[in-house]
């Protein structure tokens, strides 16, 4: 142990035991400590608060050189001033800056000790007015330094620092050291040296002692462990207020293509949780209420400006939460018969995709606007269960075998028991975890896997609809995140914007489902008209060899020669008597026998 540090230890210990501090030297002579020593050690526990002074002093003995050595230099430093207090102006927030104000607040500190340094080298710092104007800007440009926020929380941040020794020592966590504390938007972080024998585990059974410890609320204390991955090292996490306490509004797609992670709402340090769908399944849980339709939301505001991505949805509550997103859906099933239907046919398209994989000797299936990728949405997964039974083996199916054929099974639901996703390995497959709040505390090892909740997943603490903690092999510490809100206003005006550019499956997948099942309407054609049959008999064929996705009005109106209006006019007559139905917006297709007219 260097002398130094036995200096300190042992003033340290004098000031706990009630002692005057001695100083310690090698050949075992003490004494008091001196006047410069009780100053030099006020000086370094206010040294936030003395920095403008510190500042100003600096710039002044600079000056004195300057003015003796360089006093030709006076002009080019007033120049790189003005050219740094620009730089900082502009691109302030890419160095830490983090709004307007502080940018223009730093730019004009710059400008004014250059601008001042340069005139004392070329004209000497004693020179009439510089000695008063150097005082008074150091006083007017200390004054936002001293009441800024973030500085006033890092003078705090090191007195608890160095109040930590008797924290750990009275919560269970004696010998703990924190080794360094960074101040950011909601609060600070320290990374925190264990003593030996302790683990993260045992500092995450007291947070709720650290929150007393540290004077914080209740709930603003997190602990993660490092980036290391070191046994006896873990970073805490105090928040100073609640990021999350208001609702977060969305800002629109975050992606275009489904290659690149989405943007689900942001963590608590104020960075983007960001997630990969393509080739992973995903299941999100929660208790009613907890936001898994608001999660819905922001993926199908994503998935539909990607011009890559065919979404198909079953919503059992009649399209209740889904239909709003209909003119960006491909193909939603809201009863039973629809959802077997459907899941038939997500099967077939993968069935097909891997023989097509095969022949070509590819092992996946990159998705492009040309050959998109299938999303599988299930909203109430559980529903799915009770009601259409006979689709679990459907789903079980795309959750072992879609990953290579790029269709992917998202599902929502609130408790997904075993019971409740099936006898399959649906469950064991997913992914992706997203657990809203749950009321059980044992819930959280259902949705996010066995032993979660002892590892510090606390999701029956999220107190706000739309938190979510998230496990996926990009994420794998409980930071809590929130989703963003989208409004119906929001929802409406995104789906019709985006619909008119949502992709169309591709020609291995439709001759999939044609091959699989082939359409029979089970009403007549439309009685010939002598003077215009071939348009008419024309747009009935398309209409009958149209895929479950529909033919598109571009495509009909090439077959028929009708101009749009006419061509609608005949659409709406089919629709009206039974024998089509309009699968999306701008396509069109026959019914199948037994399907419900719209």
């Amino acid at each position: 142990m260097s002398t130094y540090r036995k200096m300190r230890r042992q003033a340290r210990l004098a000031r706990r035991g009630g002692l005057q501090p001695m100083i310690v030297i090698s050949s075992g002579e003490s004494f008091p400590e001196t006047v410069a020593v009780v100053l030099a050690r006020c000086a370094w526990r206010y040294r936030s608060e003395l920095a403008p002074v510190a500042v100003a002093l600096a710039t002044f003995a600079a000056a004195l050189w300057l003015h003796a050595s360089r006093p030709q230099w006076g002009a080019f430093i007033v120049a790189l001033a003005c050219g740094t207090a620009s730089v900082t102006l502009f691109f302030g927030s890419r160095i830490g800056l983090t709004n307007t104000a502080e940018c223009a607040y730093a730019a004009a500190a710059i400008l004014a000790t250059g601008t001042w340094l340069g005139e004392a080298a070329w004209s000497g710092p004693f020179r009439t007015p510089l000695p008063h104007l150097l005082i008074t800007g150091t006083l007017i440009l200390a004054v936002p330094w001293w009441a800024h926020r973030r500085r006033r929380a890092k003078v705090r941040v090191d007195r608890k620092l160095q109040a930590w020794p008797d924290i750990a020592k009275a919560i269970g966590l004696a010998g703990s050291e924190m080794m360094s504390a960074v101040v950011d938007v909601w609060g600070w972080r320290a990374r925190l040296r264990l003593a030996r024998g302790q683990t993260i585990a045992d500092v995450t059974t007291r947070i709720p002692a650290i929150e007393s410890g540290l004077g914080t609320f209740r709930g603003a204390v997190r602990v993660y462990p490092t980036s290391d991955e070191l046994a006896n090292r873990c970073e805490i996490r105090v928040l100073d207020i609640d990021p999350h306490a208001g609702a977060i509004p969305w800002r629109g797609p975050s992606v275009n293509t489904i290659t690149r992670p989405i943007d689900l709402g942001p963590f608590e340090d104020a960075t983007p949780c960001a997630v990969s769908f393509l080739r992973k399944h995903a299941l999100g849980g929660g208790t009613t209420g907890a936001g898994k339709s608001g999660w819905l939301n922001v993926l199908m505001g994503n998935f539909a400006a990607c011009r890559d991505v065919v979404v198909w949805a079953i919503d059992l509550k009649k399209g209740m939460e889904l239909q709003p997103w209909q003119p960006c859906i491909g193909r939603l099933a809201t009863t039973p018969q629809q959802a077997l239907a459907l899941l038939q046919d997500a099967v077939a398209i993968q069935e097909t995709r891997a023989a097509w994989l095969a022949s070509h000797g590819r092992r996946a299936w990159e998705p492009s606007p040309d050959m998109p990728a299938l999303i599988v949405i299930i909203d109430e997964y559980a529903e799915l269960k009770d009601e259409a039974p006979d689709a679990m083996r459907y789903t079980d199916s795309i959750a072992r075998l879609g990953r290579a054929v790029a269709v992917t099974l998202i599902a929502a639901t609130q408790r997904p028991t075993q019971k409740a996703m099936g006898e399959g390995a649906v469950r064991s497959q997913m992914d992706i975890r997203i657990c809203f709040r749950v009321r059980e505390r044992k819930d959280t090892d259902l949705i996010l896997g066995q032993g979660m909740l002892t590892a510090g997943w606390d999701a029956q603490t999220l107190n706000a609809p739309g938190k979510f903690l998230i496990s996926d092999p990009g994420h794998d510490a409980p930071k809590r995140a929130r989703a963003y809100l989208l409004t119906d206003e929001i929802v409406r005006y995104t789906a019709a914007r985006l619909a008119s550019s949502r992709p169309r499956l591709d020609a291995i997948s439709r001759n999939a489902l044609e091959a699989r099942q082939p359409i029979h309407p089970d009403a007549a054609p439309p009685s010939p008209d002598p003077s215009h049959n071939a348009p008419r008999d024309a747009l009935w064929l398309a209409l009958q060899q149209a895929s479950n996705e529909g033919t598109g009005i571009g495509e009909l109106m090439r077959i028929t020669g009708w101009k749009r209006t006419k061509l609608y006019r005949h659409l709406q007559m089919h629709a009206h008597d039974g024998r089509a139905l309009q699968v999306s917006r701008g396509h069109w297709r026959a019914r199948k026998p037994g399907e419900p007219s719209q």
